[in-house]
């Protein structure tokens, strides 16, 4: 009987490993980005658009090639002999990371080796967005930031968006003052954090300001794809900043400053 129970035990405890192990995410080499594919810039321009309905949406996942493309946009190496990227940034800090969210994890973008390295095993899709009620980013502007600067979800110091049966848009389940930004679930999201310690220079201040510069480059390279190459997108500040620093590992001088959900629309 006792080697019954032994026999049970190490079994469910074998199983258990191999369960976790199975769950492990594993590095993703991304595609040579494709220079010939997309609309012109002047096309892109004309079809860029806020997509806030979700109704519109597919909940496909978005293809490797796409991701691969997608990312090298939004703040690749296009220059390999200087190491530099597609998005400006202050004193080339390049101080915004990608992290990208996908139903089987968390992967960190690695623009030297274009590359998904893993973060996080499971389906964190759901927790980057604030939840009714919340109010704006619980940790507010980051230390030493200008009086009245805004947090994650607010904009002048006042939460932005449209609130449940204010304007929201059909789909939506009511987005900023603290509101889920939707029930849907994006099929990718792209959170952009500006890691403030590579800048050489500056005060705590002039740091944050210049990374808030910075995101907007790499999310405005992201929207320009996907309006050039038939893909939806749109930029939202309601973040629950202290959920995603806990989740991400992320320092004091880490902010996570935008996020950005991607995929095709309905056919």
């Amino acid at each position: 009987m006792k080697m019954a129970k032994l026999f049970l035990v190490v079994a469910f405890l074998l199983s258990t490993f191999t369960s976790v192990h199975a769950q492990e995410l594993q590095k993703i080499k991304l595609s040579s980005p494709d220079m010939d594919r997309g609309a012109s810039i002047m096309k892109a321009l004309s079809l860029r658009q806020t997509a806030r309905d979700t109704s519109k949406w597919s909940d496909k996942e978005l293809s490797l090639k796409d991701l691969s493309d997608l990312l090298w946009a939004a703040n690749g190496i296009n220059r390999p002999d200087s190491q530099k990227r597609t998005a400006a940034s202050a004193m080339n800090a390049q101080d915004v990371d990608i992290y990208v969210f996908t139903k089987a994890g968390v992967y960190l973008y690695d623009a030297a080796e274009h590359a998904l390295n893993p973060v996080a095993a499971g389906d964190h899709r759901s927790d980057i967005g604030m939840k009714m009620g919340g109010g704006p980013g619980p940790s507010g502007p980051p230390p030493g930031a200008p009086a009245g600067a805004a947090g994650p979800g607010q904009a002048g110091g006042q939460a932005t968006g449209p609130q449940q049966g204010q304007g929201a848009p059909a789909g939506e389940m009511g987005a900023g003052r603290g509101g889920a930004m939707t029930s849907f679930d994006y099929p990718l999201e792209l959170l952009l954090v500006s890691e403030n310690a590579r800048f050489r220079i500056g005060t705590t201040e002039k740091k944050f300001e210049w990374g808030c510069i910075d995101t907007g480059l790499v999310a405005q390279n992201i929207m320009l794809f996907c309006s050039g190459n038939g893909l939806l997108t749109h930029p939202k500040a309601a973040i629950d900043e202290a959920k995603m620093k806990t989740l991400l590992k992320l320092t004091d001088t880490q902010h996570v400053l935008l996020v950005l959900p991607v995929g095709y629309a309905k056919e």
